[in-house]
């Protein structure tokens, strides 16, 4: 670790060991290299959409453990990881969310929201209705985290929160 870093690091009140990982060294990465690698990222991201259909079938819990540690590797302001996910699975906690959930939607949808607002989402066909929370096997609840705790039970401001989440989902 550089000394800046041992400076600044030294102070951080993180909830977790801090590891420097080295970068890979990718100057020496010629042109048609540097372009086979931007095709290839294109490529994957063609094939992200957002999800409006959500399937029922079980998937198993270690796929949903390691995207959770994915997401555990998103930047963040500070590297703080403003952030905690919960996993559900049990039907009687995933009823009580979906009736939380859809009658903060017919609030939404009975006023709330603007009228260009809803026009935007007409086109989607959403309302408040939710079935997908119940009919899915697993919800993963993210909750952003404004300030931490350390190690030593002081609280501490976390940083770019909304960015850093938003990152990380």
């Amino acid at each position: 670790m550089s000394d800046i870093n041992k400076k600044y690091h030294s102070s951080i009140p993180l909830n977790h060991d801090y590891v420097e990982l080295p970068m890979p060294d990718k100057s020496n990465m010629s042109n048609q290299e540097m372009i086979k690698n931007s095709e290839k990222f294109y490529d994957l991201m063609t094939k992200r959409h957002t999800i409006r259909e959500y399937s029922s079938k079980m998937v198993p819990q270690e796929v949903i453990e390691n995207c959770i540690k994915a997401a555990g590797l998103a930047p963040s302001g500070a590297n703080h990881q403003p952030w905690h996910f919960a996993v559900i699975k049990d039907p009687d906690h995933k009823q009580k969310i979906r009736l939380a959930a859809e009658e903060e939607e017919k609030t939404f949808y009975a006023g709330r929201a603007s009228d260009e607002w809803l026009g935007a989402l007409e086109p989607i066909g959403t309302n408040d209705l939710k079935p997908h929370l119940t009919d899915a096997p697993w919800l993963i609840v993210i909750f952003a985290q404004r300030t931490s705790i350390d190690r030593n039970g002081r609280k501490f401001k976390n940083y770019y929160v909304k960015e850093s989440v938003g990152i990380a989902t």
